[in-house]
């Protein structure tokens, strides 16, 4: 699975996200994300408006793992 940095931004820390991702799903920087923290299993989901996210993920996932 591909590891993705943490920075920091102003007082807070921040995910970077891959470039291909960014241009697969049509996001920019300001856009509005859906987020959704699993504390108990470490995991964050994150959701981007106007986008297919099941099958955008599972073929980038697919590409990401070649």
């Amino acid at each position: 699975m591909p590891k993705q940095k943490i920075i920091r931004s102003g007082n807070s820390l921040a995910v970077t996200i891959p470039a291909d991702f960014v241009h697969t799903v049509g996001i920019k920087s300001g856009d509005q994300v859906e987020v959704e923290v699993a504390p108990e299993t470490g995991c964050v989901v994150y959701r981007f408006s106007g986008t297919k996210q099941l099958p955008l993920a599972k073929s980038f996932i697919k590409k990401r793992r070649r």
